[in-house]
């Protein structure tokens, strides 16, 4: 063991004997080499033992302005003075509605929740409420959260086992998933509007909604072909289906009204969390009237405890503010741009095949082939071996992003100059170490 993680290690196997397999969340399982982090500042984060990494995971995407911002928790630290949680709306929770109504095309109305999952978790509940029909589309390789009614067919299923793209097969994302919710999933491959028309044409009146990652977040950034988000609304306004845009990453990260403002295409129903507070927690759904009024109290049945909480709504009145008024997201795209052209010249130069993916403020890449992804398959095609030896040699210098190129990297605020030559400088060392 290298006494650079003896620390690290040691505090590891303390965390395996009173937390299942040492984490709380299966994303931040390492085996053995797991990494416990002691404090975040800025675009930096540390471990226990000390060791200092420029962070492009920033908690998978949720700490867009940067850790520990002193504005945030200024916000948080003034709201607890008068408590924390009540039996009762107070006022944070509406101007933040507001706000977020004013910031997001298409947002009419909005409900609070606690995490992405239960975000995208209620809008399948309305959504089968608003439509009396019980079936959920889904596409290949996308994430909606730890709920049974999405994990099927993920970025963690094989795709070798999926079956044909004509016609793909639902898979559990591991065991606990009932294999009677089968039969209420439907699976489709990211841009293809042929074999979507083709499943809604023969389902349509079972589909309640066509929940769709507009950015594909679990496969390198994967971005829709021109016109696919306009035909998946097309078809759900022709057939009485609601679309869910799952803005859980990209909303408030590709443009302050997220996807739906990037792109110019509005979900029925939208759905948010990450960086909507800086990694505080906090989440939502919302969207048109018509949709957003069908959830009469008693009558359909969504609430939380802990939805709307004060901690969790200062954070997101402090962030979107700040959002807001001033160019923090112009400020990311920029370094981004940087990043990516970097990154790009310096496998170039190298010898080395890969494709650029995403928006600035969360690009992927992938490598052994030249060809731009389309969907899943495009992804795990490419040279998984090869990008993960690329990635651990950048941890090893100090460097952490996933070390999957299903994951993209993450940018926020707080990233600057010297940042951006330290990780192409240790980018450039790391490649020519591995390079084939």
């Amino acid at each position: 063991m290298s006494n650079k993680y003896m620390k690290t290690r040691a505090l590891y196997q303390r965390a395996k004997q009173v937390i299942p397999y040492g984490v709380h969340s299966n994303f931040r399982y390492g085996g053995e080499e797991t990494v416990i982090i002691a404090r975040g500042k800025g675009g930096h984060v540390w471990d226990v033992d000390g060791n200092e990494f420029i962070d492009y995971r920033l908690a998978f995407g949720p700490v867009i302005l940067g850790h520990a911002d002193e504005r945030v928790t200024a916000r948080v630290t003034a709201a607890l003075q008068s408590g924390n949680l009540y039996a009762h709306t107070h006022p944070m929770e509406v101007t933040v509605a507001e706000r977020m109504v004013r910031m997001c095309p298409g947002l009419d109305m909005v409900r609070f929740a606690n995490s992405g999952t239960e975000a995208t978790m209620h809008a399948i509940r309305l959504a089968r409420a608003h439509t009396g029909r019980d079936v959920i589309l889904k596409f290949q390789g996308c994430y909606h959260g730890f709920q049974d009614y999405t994990l099927w067919s993920t970025a963690g299923s094989p795709a070798s086992a999926a079956g044909s793209a004509r016609s793909l097969i639902p898979m559990q994302s591991g065991s606990g998933i009932p294999r009677a919710i089968r039969d209420l999933v439907l699976v489709a491959p990211f841009n293809d509007p042929e074999a979507l028309e083709r499943i809604v044409k023969a389902r349509w009146g079972d589909i309640a909604a066509i929940i769709i990652e507009p950015i594909m977040g679990n496969s390198a950034s994967v971005m829709p072909e021109p016109g696919f988000l306009e035909f998946v609304r097309a078809q759900c306004d022709a057939h009485g289906i609601v679309m869910i845009m799952d803005e859980v990453k990209t909303g408030f990260r590709i443009g302050n009204g997220g996807a739906t403002e990037y792109f110019g295409v509005q979900g029925h129903l939208m759905t948010y969390a990450k960086a909507m507070a800086n990694g505080f927690p906090i989440a939502a759904f919302g969207g048109c009237k018509e949709v957003m009024s069908t959830l009469v109290p008693y009558e359909v049945s969504i609430g939380g405890t802990y939805c709307g909480n004060l901690v969790g709504a200062a954070a997101a009145d402090a962030t979107l503010e700040i959002m807001e008024t001033t160019p923090v997201l112009a400020q990311i795209a920029s370094y981004g741009e940087k990043l990516k052209r970097g990154l790009s010249d310096i496998m170039t130069e190298a010898g080395i095949e890969h494709a650029m993916v995403g928006p600035a403020a969360m690009p992927g890449f992938i490598v052994g082939t030249s060809k731009q992804p389309k969907n899943f398959r495009d992804v795990t095609n490419s040279d998984l071996g090869l990008y993960a030896k690329i990635a651990k040699g950048m941890f090893e210098r100090g460097v952490e992003y996933e070390d999957d190129p299903r994951e993209p990297f993450f940018l926020c605020a707080a990233h600057n100059d010297s940042d951006l030559g330290n990780t192409l400088e240790r980018f450039n060392d790391a490649v020519r170490a591995v390079r084939p």
